[in-house]
């Protein structure tokens, strides 16, 4: 024995430690293409067609009469609004797709990121740790939970509110006090004013 304790079990298999991913991050020659691909993709296949539907469809709108056209700029501004948002549609519904390419990448830090982001989602208490043998008495939450002790100091310290129902909030016919009286102010042939 070499005076060092090892506390893992010989057949365990060992975490790889989850990349760090910042802006400073350089992709591999391999993430590079997937990243052409996914913007050439969601370009051609889902922006530039929503973006001809969407402006197709406005379009359609203002010849019948639904939409108004501009009085100087005629249905330009409206149809570029509706290309714009046709486009940025089109790039975030890519996001899912691009998102399990890079998944599927064999050697890949920012691939791995992904895969252990959604392990951490996925897991069963909604957290992503995992429990050793040794530490039976250390509860399993993240440094982000308090202890039961905090929670009980929190409910007797914080004031607690119930839930007002829809139907007892204040509405139109709720007499408050206020009245939208105007003084009303009489004016003479002389310029005399005076309150009634």
């Amino acid at each position: 024995m070499n005076g060092r304790a090892d506390f893992r079990e010989p057949n365990a298999e060992v975490p790889r430690p989850i990349p760090h991913i910042g802006a400073d991050y350089i992709p591999t020659e391999e993430e590079r293409r997937v990243f052409a691909e996914c913007n050439d993709e969601s370009f051609w296949f889902r922006s530039v067609p929503l973006a001809a539907t969407s402006m197709l469809i406005t379009q359609g709108l203002i010849s019948k009469g639904i939409l108004s056209s501009h009085p100087r700029y005629g249905s330009i501004p409206k149809l570029l609004f509706a290309c714009i948002m046709g486009y940025f549609a089109g790039k975030l519904s890519y996001v899912k797709t691009c998102q399990e390419k890079f998944k599927n990448l064999e050697n890949s830090p920012l691939g791995e990121a992904l895969r252990s982001g959604q392990a951490r989602r996925s897991s069963p208490s909604g957290h992503y740790s995992q429990k050793s043998k040794y530490d039976s008495n250390v509860s399993g939450h993240s440094s982000f939970v308090t202890s039961p002790a905090a929670d009980n100091i929190e409910k007797d310290m914080l004031p607690h509110y119930e839930p007002i129902p829809f139907s007892a909030s204040m509405n139109e016919s709720t007499p408050t006090g206020i009245t939208d009286h105007i003084a009303q102010v009489k004016v003479n042939k002389y310029g005399d004013t005076w309150d009634e």
